[in-house]
């Protein structure tokens, strides 16, 4: 199974996999939305039998799914073992351990805006049928999490338009595969503003001193000179920094095996403008060069660094 691309889309309900699967489709891609987990291996086995006149497959694979699942009573299953999800799982897993390159886009959003949206379009969500939305996305999250687990990348779409989703997902699919694929993603972030949907790892700076309560440095952010020098003297900071460096180089290599395209490490603070802001600076300034070195593409965004 190794001449043939899958890209699996999965995620919650209204943050945009329709608009991903037809940006799919737009590029050449053979497109199914809503396919039977348990016709996967089946389905791609028939176009690896094709002789190569279809290389590229996207499904849409998602919590509709769970609605015409055989009931796990029916197979002798306990009822919290949840089949559906359970079977996904394994059934991603067999593929690559199969040698099926198959990668996996999770989508998600913030629940105000997936409720906005469900307003908006007047439509029902799937597991909020005699319930509330709210109730319903999360029940959602919390039965997509193993599959979100194992996402090659997780696109917070919140902020993204249609023609904004579209390109990023045409993006991530033409990117050059001949490459390593690995792009980690450093991302300060005030808790303030809440907790960034598309982390994967999660690094708390609040306990260092915070330049805030100094006059002369608080309407500064943390990318002057002044503010991470007075942030970077402290003997916690350093050893913070040397411990998650440390970390992160034991993380990569795994992360690279699993075939993980991006990795996104998420450090926040209290407002997101200053000691955030030093601490993904600090880290990119020390690993660029390192990560470079492996092929592995490095991006440093501040998210909350013009708020507040």
């Amino acid at each position: 199974m190794k001449n043939i691309r899958v890209i699996l889309i999965s995620g919650l309900s209204g943050s945009g996999k329709t608009t991903a699967i037809k940006a799919l489709e737009d590029i050449g891609f053979y497109c199914v939305d809503n396919l039977p987990i348990l016709l996967l291996p089946k389905f791609i086995e028939l176009f690896e039998q094709s002789g190569g006149k279809i290389s590229k497959v996207a499904v849409v694979e998602d919590i509709r799914g769970e609605a015409s699942y055989p009931s796990p009573v029916e197979f002798g299953e306990a009822e919290e073992e949840k089949g559906f999800l359970k079977d996904s799982r394994e059934i991603i897993q067999q593929l690559k351990r199969d040698g099926c390159p198959i990668e996996i886009l999770f989508l998600e959003s913030s629940d105000p805006v997936l409720m906005r949206r469900f307003s908006e379009t007047r439509r029902q969500h799937p597991l909020a049928v005699g319930g509330s939305i709210r109730e319903g996305l999360r029940l959602e999250r919390e039965r997509l999490q193993g599959i979100r687990d194992m996402a090659n990348q997780v696109i917070d779409t919140s902020q993204l338009n249609v023609h904004q989703l579209k390109e990023k997902i045409q993006q991530y699919a033409q990117e050059d595969r001949g490459s390593s694929h690995m792009t980690v993603a450093l991302l300060s972030f005030g808790y303030s503003f809440g907790i960034p949907f598309e982390a994967d790892l999660l690094m708390d700076v609040r306990f260092l001193p915070n330049p805030y309560f100094v006059e002369e440095l608080k309407r500064l952010k943390g990318d002057h000179l002044r503010v991470a020098e007075y942030v970077l003297q402290f003997e916690e900071t350093k050893a913070f920094l040397q411990h998650v460096q440390e970390f992160i180089r034991f993380l990569l290599p795994l992360y690279e095996r699993e075939r993980r395209t991006h990795l996104t490490i998420a450090v926040g603070c209290t407002g997101g403008r200053h000691r955030s802001i030093v601490i993904v600076n600090r880290l990119a300034e020390v690993l660029r060069d390192e990560l470079a070195k492996r092929g592995i593409f490095l991006s440093v965004k501040h998210r909350d660094a013009e708020k507040g």
